[in-house]
């Protein structure tokens, strides 16, 4: 008898650790599937939280200035559309914008059309539209369908002040290079007058590089 009531405390001993055996595991893997889910709850939280700033997420460009005398680093100020801009940056972006919309080459043609659009107001943006209209018999498209080309080279830019004080204009004297498909140059001297405006820079992603500055010509 007594070693029967021996088995049976043994064999109850060994079932009660079995059980406790079985309750820890089954805890375990409640507490697993609480940091699981936990875990996807916050994933998904972040998720939202992102997409909900992306449209607030913007990135202006920066420009990297050393000098050459000191090596001093700094970050040259972005543009935003107020201040005064010296002339030599004006006639920099003058002297860009008449040599891009002015030369041709089937090879760039496309890239020039945009860049130059880029710098135009409303009205000009329209004007410059039409004139490069395949339906246009003038379009650059069509008079150089023979394989000619245009360079250009700008000798001098001059800028006017109004009468009221305001400076948006200048003038800009420069010679236009026709080669011909059988290699033939012609060379022809312009003068284009134009009206410029400074204003807040385009924030859109493909112009952004383009118009970094805001200036357009009207």
């Amino acid at each position: 008898m007594k070693r029967d009531a021996a088995l049976q405390a043994y064999f109850a001993e060994a079932a009660s650790w079995d059980a406790d055996r079985v309750a820890a595991s089954e805890r375990s893997v409640r507490t697993a599937w609480r940091v699981a889910v936990g875990a996807c709850v916050l994933a998904v939280a972040a998720i939202f939280a992102l997409v909900l700033l992306m449209p607030l997420k913007r990135v202006d460009p920066f420009v990297i200035r050393v000098d050459n005398a000191t090596g001093i680093v700094d970050v040259v100020p972005v543009f935003a559309g107020q201040a005064a801009m010296p002339e030599v940056v004006t006639r920099y972006f003058l002297d860009h914008y008449l040599t891009v919309c002015e030369r041709f080459n089937f090879s760039t043609a496309e890239s020039d059309y945009e860049e130059c659009s880029s710098f135009h107001g409303p009205a000009r943006h329209q004007e410059w539209m039409t004139l490069w209209d395949r339906s246009n018999p003038e379009s650059p498209l069509n008079r150089h369908k023979d394989g000619s080309s245009v360079r250009v080279q700008v000798s001098s830019i001059t800028f006017f002040k109004r009468g009221s004080g305001t400076e948006d204009l200048a003038q800009v004297r420069y010679v236009k290079s026709l080669r011909t498909g059988n290699g033939n140059e012609q060379r022809s001297s312009w003068i284009a007058t134009i009206q410029y405006v400074y204003g807040a820079p385009s924030e859109g992603p493909a112009d952004a590089p383009l118009e970094s500055t805001g200036i357009q010509d009207r």
